[in-house]
């Protein structure tokens, strides 16, 4: 049985780093608009003042969609989708490049306008918090409405906000009356508003359990509440099995956890085109060294420092090969950072083209509070490779 002791609530802004852009561009607004191109997606300033945006029609590359307008995805433009994909479904989009930076800025300000109601927020990512609002008096609708006129006070951005007795409800909740919705579930609700839901929707069902269910009939949660147990069981073990029956009869039991110690940070990119290891030596240069960089700034901002570096290469194959390094002391500067990288990437053979190359430092501690000298890269360091006979230049 559903506990209804406490009131949980799952906060997502809506359609985020899209928002944040049209706060920039608001001519935008009611458009389509796709965000994650590259640099030459930015817009063009005219004489007159006005801007001359970049469509996705006149995109090439591999890139994938960050997110998109609802207008776009009302096109069938969708976040992780190929450019080229969706280049064809939605030609005449406009085209934005990403700027985290500001989906940060925003990030900060939407969950200091939450805290000012409470502490109790487990952060789970840019743009999604979990709120416990079990203590507060008031009804949850009210609160509800509160914190997303705060938040929209605070960043001019609207936020869909689900209150339900668990968080796996609440996350499932906050999708159903997008965008600026607010929502309220009970255990009645369940069969009513979360059974003729496609089982995806639940949060911990992936695209393989979705198929897998749908091969023995199970396409709906409500269809997967009135599963056989043993048929479950006989399909996908006893332990996950008895978890979906669970959560589709709309139980959970997890807490809200208020804090969580990060377990690494890092950087990636995904190149444009295939980079050759010797031809594209400098542009490699340049980005191996600005991930270091970004990397060492994102534990400085958030006050750790890190003994593991770690790196990440996917070939023009897909093959995915890391290697990493454990260092004496721990550090959060870029210089030894990207020293500690390059000797991670010198254990690995590039023969071949490469599609991706990431950073990442983990065995993170908190940074002591007494000040350390920040080592800067004052020039850029070559990307290592392998000479005619297979020496390191």
């Amino acid at each position: 049985m559903i506990s209804e002791a406490r009131r949980i609530a799952h906060l997502d802004m809506d359609a985020f780093y899209a928002s944040v852009e049209l706060l920039r561009y608001p001519e935008l607004r009611g458009r389509p608009v796709v965000i994650g191109g590259g640099r030459n997606a930015a817009p063009e300033l005219l004489p007159d003042g006005s801007r001359r945006f970049a469509r996705l029609r006149d995109y090439a590359g591999r890139g994938v969609v960050t997110t998109s307008t609802y207008e776009a995805r009302a096109l069938g433009v969708f976040s992780a989708m190929g450019m080229m994909k969706a280049a064809q479904l939605a030609p005449d989009a406009v085209l934005l490049p990403t700027d985290f930076d500001s989906y940060r800025h925003y990030s900060r300000l939407f969950k200091s306008a939450v805290a000012a109601f409470t502490q109790r927020i487990e952060d789970r990512g840019i743009d999604e918090i979990y709120i416990d609002l079990t203590d507060l008096p008031g009804e949850p609708r009210d609160i509800a409405a509160r914190i997303k006129r705060a938040v929209n006070e605070a960043t001019g951005l609207t936020c869909s906000i689900c209150v339900a007795p668990n968080k796996l409800l609440a996350k499932i909740g906050s999708e159903l009356d997008k965008p600026d919705g607010l929502t309220i579930l009970t255990p009645q609700d369940v069969p009513l508003r979360v059974w003729p839901l496609p089982v995806k929707k639940v949060n911990g069902i992936g695209p393989k359990a979705t198929e897998r269910l749908a091969a023995v009939g199970i396409s709906t949660v409500g269809e997967l509440a009135k599963a056989d147990l043993g048929l479950l069981q006989e399909h996908f073990g006893r332990s996950y099995s008895a978890w979906l029956a669970e959560v589709a009869q709309g139980f959970d039991e997890r807490p809200v956890v208020v804090s969580s110690e990060p377990k690494s940070m890092s950087r990636e990119t995904t190149f444009e085109r295939d980079m050759h290891p010797r031809q594209d030596r400098p542009t490699l240069s340049v980005a191996f060294t600005g991930l270091c960089t970004r990397v060492a700034d994102d534990l400085t901002r958030k006050g750790y420092v890190g003994r593991t570096v770690g790196i990440k290469i996917k070939f023009a194959d897909f093959k995915t090969v890391t290697r990493d390094v454990t260092l004496p002391v721990s550090t959060a500067d870029a210089a030894s950072i990207r020293h500690a990288a390059t000797e991670c990437l010198k254990r690995i053979v590039l023969d071949r083209r490469l599609r991706l190359i990431g950073v990442r430092v983990s065995a993170l501690t908190v940074a002591s509070n007494e000040p350390h000298e920040r080592v800067v890269i004052q020039q850029e360091l070559p990307f290592p490779v392998e000479d005619a006979a297979g020496r390191r230049e």
